[in-house]
């Protein structure tokens, strides 16, 4: 029997109107949220490393062999602490207020 998953589990981001936040042409984790998706956001992890909603045409899904997923979370995961880091040393920049969906 097949798992299928509904929910991609990554986009590539084809637009942006915070390119701090969003970097066209760049691989983004998405996280479920059926709530979001009513509302065509989307939720994924940012360039800041954390879960935000932008709208879903701001990127293309797309499906990769597991052995891919399983490397770009590792990589990912990896670049998040680097992020998290960095941001505890920064305090000029301030994010912008989550968007909510309907």
């Amino acid at each position: 029997m097949t798992k299928q998953n509904p929910v991609p589990r990554f986009a590539i981001c084809i637009n942006t109107d915070d390119p701090d936040l969003l970097t066209p042409r760049s691989v983004y984790e998405v996280l479920p949220d059926v709530r979001a998706a009513k509302s065509k956001y989307v939720r994924v992890i940012d360039n800041e490393g954390e879960d935000y909603l932008y709208p879903a045409n701001y990127f293309v899904f797309v499906e990769f062999p597991q052995v891919v997923e399983r490397k770009l979370r590792r990589v990912s995961h990896t670049n998040l602490q680097n992020v998290s880091a960095r941001q505890r040393g920064s305090t000029t920049r301030q994010r912008k207020p989550e968007q909510r969906a309907g």
